[in-house]
């Protein structure tokens, strides 16, 4: 979202700020402020452009030392000038009202701790229920940067391709289940098809009987040194016509034990949204056996890059220009105690 007054406030923030962090006499007038108008005793928040939030944490900080501020340069007439105006200070709370309620979300978000892609679906249809809800007290310019959010989020997963996926990970959650879902029987048929074409591949990629028979004959024709190309030849057996309807009955049993599965799992109550889901359903492994291997597929996607970045941040710490010739598994070793022994 462009536009001219928000760039203008943050500015003028940007200016305030930066003069307090390089002044000792301001920050100590600030602190002189702070306990004459019994404001928090803060410091200001300098923007890191590679710090995700910290303009906001700027502003937020900044809207809260306004008074403080204000006291300060008023009395500085060096630095009068960078005093901002009311209409500054109006944007810079609207910007603040809009945006706070959503920086505690992206903390969450990019949290490591049981976050995962079935996150995402709960959260924004909480960002448009209640968190980004048009209310009665806000500003013109608060409105439209929170409908200007929805949109962008909107259009975002807006793909029916994304919009399935995120559907089926929160169903396979255990904390949402179908809440979140527009249609149950869609959803239904989606994970029978699902748990169908998983378990055709696994039979596809199993070997049969026949084929370890050929293996077996094989290899006895190796160790008997025979070079005969006929021995090594497995017998073709004819297929009957009852085999056939064997493999249509075992399909019908088999999508009949899957759709009794996925109602069995959808009947039970949600469990509290502080369980870590694949925790849970290594529990469950034995009642649900098929719904836990596609839980297993769509929970261990999270839900931000978040962590794969800070293991690259990691990485980076520990492999530097006078530790550069470390081997790649002590590398990997060292980033994986650093994330863990904590």
């Amino acid at each position: 979202m462009r536009d001219t007054r928000i760039d203008r406030a943050i500015s003028v923030c940007k200016k305030v700020v930066g003069t307090f962090s390089n002044s000792w006499n301001l920050k100590r007038g600030l602190a002189d402020a702070q306990n004459q108008m019994k404001l928090p005793e803060h410091k200001l928040i300098t923007e890191s452009p590679t710090r995700w939030g910290s303009r906001q944490c700027m502003i937020e900080r900044f809207v809260e030392q306004e008074k403080a501020i204000r006291h300060v340069l008023g009395a500085d007439k060096k630095r009068r000038h960078l005093l901002p105006t009311w209409q500054d200070v109006d944007v810079l709370e609207s910007v603040s009202k809009a945006l706070s309620p959503l920086l505690e979300f992206t903390d969450a978000l990019s949290g490591e701790q049981v976050v995962t892609i079935s996150y995402l679906k709960p959260v924004l249809s909480l960002f448009k229920s209640e968190v980004l809800a048009v209310k009665s007290d806000d500003t013109d310019l608060t409105k439209k940067i929170k409908e200007t959010i929805l949109d962008y989020l909107n259009t975002k997963y807006r793909d029916d391709n994304v919009d399935g996926l995120l559907s089926v990970a929160s169903t396979l959650d255990p904390r949402f289940k179908n809440r979140y879902n527009d249609d149950d029987q869609i959803m239904m048929s989606t994970l029978s098809s699902e748990l169908m074409a998983m378990a055709t591949q696994e039979e596809s990629d199993s070997p049969g009987p026949s084929t370890a028979t050929a293996q077996g004959t094989t290899a006895e024709g190796g160790a008997d040194g025979g070079d005969d190309d006929d021995t090594c030849e497995p017998a073709k057996k004819k297929k009957s016509f009852g085999s056939y309807l064997k493999k249509t009955v075992r399909r019908e049993s088999q999508a009949t034990a899957m759709e009794k599965e996925i109602k069995s799992y959808l009947m039970l109550p949600a469990v509290d949204s502080d369980v870590n889901p694949l925790e849970w359903w290594k529990t469950q492994e034995i009642r649900f056996p098929r719904l836990t291997k596609l839980a297993k597929k769509y929970l261990c996607v999270p839900s931000s890059s978040s962590p794969s970045e800070r293991a690259f941040s990691t990485g980076g710490n520990i492999v530097t220009c006078h530790r550069a010739s470390l081997k790649p598994d002590n590398v990997d070793r060292l980033v994986f105690l650093a994330h863990n022994l904590k």
